[in-house]
């Protein structure tokens, strides 16, 4: 019995360990085009020094194929997309990293996800699922799990969490 709860527990912490390691990929993608980090955005091309982070996948990444390539080119150069995305990124990751407003993440980054797996369809090396809709899938287990390694019982106890529990 108390090998099985140990096995148990571990599952617990290895799942806390993906949703803090899917969160720094999405912390990650936030902070190198916001500062150009010289990785996937170089400085002068960073949000802080004037380029738009979404225009580079909008215009050059969307599958010129895709049956929505059209609205995903429209969408490009806008600020108001770059900011929903941006914020996104931002919410998403620090909402894994700390372990709180996991349902929201998971909404939020599923919509996320599903936009950016739409964009390169039809898919190169599978007919239906890539890495956008792993990540989803896994923003939803995460969300639906045990909160170890989180600030999650000091989060719940905040009154504006208490009346609005969509941020459970």
């Amino acid at each position: 019995m108390a090998t099985s709860k140990v096995k148990y527990e571990s599952a617990w912490v290895a799942l806390a360990v993906t949703r803090i390691v899917v969160g720094w990929v999405f912390l990650w993608a936030f902070l190198d085009k916001t500062f150009g980090l010289g990785f996937a955005t170089k400085v002068d091309s960073s949000w802080i020094m004037g380029g738009s982070p979404t225009s580079g996948f909008l215009k050059f990444g969307v599958n010129p194929e895709s049956p929505f390539a059209d609205f995903f080119h429209g969408l490009a150069g806008s600020a108001l997309v770059d900011w929903a995305f941006m914020l996104g990124l931002l919410g998403i990751g620090v909402a894994l990293i700390l372990g709180v407003g996991l349902r929201i993440a998971a909404v939020s980054g599923t919509i996320l996800l599903l936009m950016m797996w739409a964009a390169e369809l039809p898919l190169e090396n599978n007919p239906v699922i890539d890495d956008h809709i792993v990540y989803a899938l896994v923003l939803w287990v995460v969300a639906l799990g045990r909160r170890e390694i989180s600030v999650s019982e000091w989060w719940l106890k905040q009154k504006f969490v208490k009346k609005n529990p969509v941020l459970w």
